[in-house]
C-alpha cells in the first residue's frame, strides 16, 4: 500500500516515516527535501499516482501569536492547507485519510479522563483552525467516501521533542527546572513511534474520531525524575505552592517579566488527562 505522508520534515514524520518505511510505500509531501516539495498553504500540489492512506501531519502549532497576522498563519496552515491538499486529492480519491488534529480542540487547561465527547470549546487560533480543518474534512470525506480518522493527540513525547515537554527538557539541561508544589499534576503523553503502529490498524477498522495517549498519566514529578536520568542530570528542586503563587501574583501584574502568572500556575498544579477508551476498543 502507498502512504502520503504530509508535514514530512516536522517532528512526527522524523519519527514516523522511517517505521512506515518497513510496512508502506511511503511518499513524502512538504516545503523541502521531499517527493512532492510544496507548500500546500500557497498552492494545490500536483499528484501523479494514487495514495491508499494519506497521513496529514502537516500543520502549525507551539507558538502563541503575538499579533493578528502570526494569528492567521495557524489558519493558512491548518484550514488553507488541508483544503488545498483536499482539492489535489480529488483526481484520484485516498482509500484512507488521518489527519493530526489535538485535545486543545476541547479548550481545557485542566481536567481529568475527558472524552470525545466533550464540546469543542478550544478559543486559541491553533485550536479553533484544527476544529475549522476536522469539520472541512468530515463534510469532504463523507462526500467522496473516503474513510477518515480524525486523530487527537496529547502530549507527544519523543526525540527531541517540541513545545512544552522540549522547553522542559531544555530546562532540565540548563538546571532552571523546579517542580511546584510537588510536582503533582498528571499528564496525558503519548509516544510518537506509536503512530506508525495506529496507521497499521487503522487499515481495518472503522473511522472515527479518537483521542491518543497512553494508559498511564504521569505527573510532572515523575516527568521530570526520568528526563533528569537520561540526560544525568540532578532531580530538580521544588518550589513550595505558596511561593509560587506569590510570583504568580507579581507576573500578573508586570506581565510577562517573569515566567509565571496565575493562570500558569493553574496548568501546572492542576492535572489535565484524557481518556483514551474509545481508542482502546478499535
Amino acid at each position: 500500500m502507498k502512504v502520503l505522508f504530509t508535514g514530512a520534515n516536522g517532528f512526527l514524520g522524523r519519527n514516523v516515516i522511517p517505521l512506515l518505511q518497513k510496512n508502506f510505500e511511503v511518499k513524502t509531501l512538504g516545503t523541502h527535501n521531499t517527493d512532492y516539495a510544496n507548500d500546500i498553504t500557497e498552492k494545490i500540489p500536483l499528484f501523479t499516482e494514487k495514495f491508499d492512506i494519506v497521513f496529514h501531519a502537516a500543520g502549525k502549532a507551539h507558538s502563541v501569536p503575538g499579533n493578528k497576522a502570526e494569528g492567521e498563519k495557524f489558519y493558512k496552515v491548518n484550514f488553507n492547507g488541508t483544503v488545498n491538499l483536499c482539492n489535489a486529492l480529488e483526481e484520484n480519491l485516498p482509500d484512507i485519510f488521518i489527519f493530526i488534529s489535538t485535545v486543545a480542540v476541547y479548550g481545557k487547561d485542566f481536567g481529568e479522563n475527558i472524552n470525545e465527547d466533550s464540546p469543542l470549546q478550544g478559543s486559541t487560533p491553533y485550536a479553533k483552525s484544527k476544529i475549522m480543518a476536522e469539520e472541512f474534512l468530515l463534510n469532504w470525506c463523507e462526500k467522496h467516501h473516503v474513510k477518515l480518522f480524525i486523530i487527537r493527540p496529547s502530549l507527544i513525547a519523543g526525540p527531541n521533542p517540541p513545545g512544552n515537554l522540549g522547553d522542559m527538557v531544555k530546562a532540565i539541561k540548563t538546571g532552571r527546572y523546579f517542580n511546584i508544589a510537588g510536582g503533582k499534576a498528571r499528564k496525558s503523553i503519548f509516544w510518537v513511534e506509536d503512530f506508525a503502529d495506529l496507521t497499521m490498524k487503522a487499515i481495518n477498522k472503522n473511522g472515527g474520531i479518537y483521542n491518543v495517549c497512553d494508559d498511564y498519566h504521569p505527573d510532572f514529578n515523575e516527568i521530570s525524575k526520568k528526563i533528569s536520568e537520561i540526560l544525568g542530570k540532578p532531580i530538580p528542586h521544588n518550589i513550595p505552592f505558596l511561593v509560587a503563587k506569590t510570583l504568580a501574583v507579581i507576573g500578573d501584574i508586570i506581565g510577562n517579566k517573569i515566567p509565571i502568572n496565575s493562570l500558569r500556575l493553574k496548568k501546572i498544579t492542576d492535572s489535565l488527562t484524557f481518556s483514551n477508551k474509545k481508542m482502546k476498543e478499535i
